[in-house]
């Protein structure tokens, strides 16, 4: 057959051996519309979502996998009776006609009778000539369809393809017991790599549990021997600066070297009412009251029209954001602007081995440390730079904050409804288990330990994921040029 003539740029490969080319329009169910967009308009608003009934399925459903239910929504059964031609079978198709183009996949029992919403367009084809999970494979392995879908795109902003573009789909057709044998043949190798699959996932998740176990034992003492054990077992002097100790001298210090405007104002101390007891020589204190003697030591970004994205450039002077505040981990990505912008917001600058606190997002108080190899830079609106006090180390800090003690304990602060967000205030109230000075550097050089061999297993890890998407895709483009065994 030939191509879609609105794809003048799209060639067909040779089929194999006993295969043909037919479009989706030449192998639809006979006497049913093999293809059907999901109702527009006026006819399925909003108003119409409850919280359960009969389930209608959105682009969010299809995944290069199948059909997920999590993000499905729901309708009355009034409602659906009303949509009554938009109701599913066992055994349609459900395929993507907007976003991410040419996901699909096959509706079992479980979501006969379901609805689908405008997104998505609905193939009911003879089955007879071609079997759903030959499709479905199909779409997603071959290079053709690929190809087609990109030469047929009509989205000027975003990926698109109508009914009529759809309907002129060319698929290849192996004769129908061949069609069994490669569906068989793929859910054998298909099942072998989803075994292995999930086995890096639970080795990921294990290697998480033992990230947040580290962390945990770190700010509760158990990582490492602490000072005051050191000093009982003659390793160490009697005496030692503890973390009482430590605190006093830093908050003294702060006091006598203050320059900020107006009068000096005694950081709050911590509410330790409900707080575990800490290991001997341990205290509680505050991000404040662990902060660096100088102006703007904690400090958020600009907000409004002072940094907005069009303020954003190819190079210059860096802009650390929310994207940059990984898991205790910096991550690089790249936002620029101006020198003479830069200099206008020197209150927001922000410096090397400096801790960063995400005030929105996942699992607050996130933070990383700022590497060397960022350069000049200031933070972005919800994300707070904090120098500590010189004798509190940035990666002890940047371990208490990510912490799952530390996380549970600022949970109660957290506000916004579905989006968490913690502002400069209540990060400046934030509690931190405060050990001596050595003990800090042993806890860091334990943790950075463990956790560079955590990292080099995850690595390997998302390595061999990453293996296994090529390896499914492999096998899916075997299967539609004849090659698979």
């Amino acid at each position: 057959m030939k191509a879609n003539p609105t794809a003048a740029v799209f060639v067909l490969p040779q089929a194999p051996k006993d295969w043909i080319y037919e479009s989706v329009s030449q192998i639809g169910a006979v006497n049913e519309q093999a293809v059907l967009t999901g109702p527009f308009g006026t006819s399925l608003g909003r108003s119409d979502f409850i919280q359960s009934g009969v389930p209608l399925l959105t682009i969010s459903c299809l995944t290069d996998q199948g059909i997920r239910m999590d993000k499905a929504l729901f309708v009355s059964e009034a409602k659906a009776k009303d949509l009554q031609r938009y109701r599913l079978k066992i055994g349609d198709i459900l395929f993507s006609r907007m976003a991410s183009v040419g996901r699909a996949g096959i509706v079992g029992p479980e979501l006969e009778g379901a609805l689908f919403n405008y997104h998505i367009m609905r193939l009911r084809l003879d089955e007879s000539k071609l079997l759903p999970k030959f499709f479905t494979g199909y779409v997603r392995g071959a290079q053709q369809v690929r190809d087609y879908l990109l030469a047929v795109n009509h989205g000027a902003t975003r990926d698109g393809i109508n009914t009529e573009q759809l309907l002129a789909m060319p698929v290849v057709l192996a004769p129908i017991s061949e069609q069994h044998r490669i569906v068989a043949e793929i859910e054998k190798q298909f099942t072998r790599l989803e075994a292995g699959v999930a086995a890096l996932r639970c080795v990921q998740a294990n290697l998480k549990r033992y990230r947040a176990a580290v962390l945990k034992a770190a700010c509760e003492g158990r990582l490492v021997p602490t000072e005051a054990e050191f000093a009982k077992t003659g390793n160490r002097k009697a005496k030692f600066e503890t973390g009482e100790a430590l605190l006093a001298r830093i908050l003294t210090e702060r006091r006598k070297n203050w320059q900020g405007r107006g009068k000096y104002k005694e950081p709050a101390a911590p509410n330790t009412v409900r707080l575990t007891p800490l290991p001997e020589g341990w205290t509680w204190a505050t991000v404040e009251q662990l902060a660096a003697p100088e102006p703007n030591s904690i400090t958020d970004g600009p907000f409004g029209s002072n940094l907005k994205t069009e303020h954003y450039m190819d190079s210059g002077p860096r802009v650390i954001r929310l994207q940059n505040i990984g898991d205790g981990v910096y991550v690089d990505e790249e936002a620029h602007i101006t020198q003479e912008h830069f200099l206008r917001l020197q209150k927001h600058r922000v410096f090397a081995n400096d801790v960063v606190i995400a005030g929105f997002g996942e699992n607050p108080p996130r933070s990383c440390i700022i590497p060397e190899t960022v350069g000049p830079a200031i933070v972005k609106a919800d994300c707070i730079r904090f120098k500590p006090h010189s004798s509190v180390l940035p990666k002890y800090m940047n371990v208490a904050l990510n912490s799952d003690p530390v996380r549970k304990r600022t949970k109660g602060m957290v506000h916004g409804v579905g989006r968490p967000r913690l502002n400069l205030g209540e990060i400046k109230s934030i509690v931190i288990p405060l050990p001596p000075v050595a003990e800090q550097t042993r806890i860091v050089a334990e943790v950075e330990r463990r956790l560079s061999v955590v990292e080099e297993l995850e690595t390997v890890v998302t390595a061999n994921l990453q293996r296994a998407t090529r390896l499914r895709q492999s096998i899916l483009q075997k299967a539609f040029t004849g090659e698979l065994a």
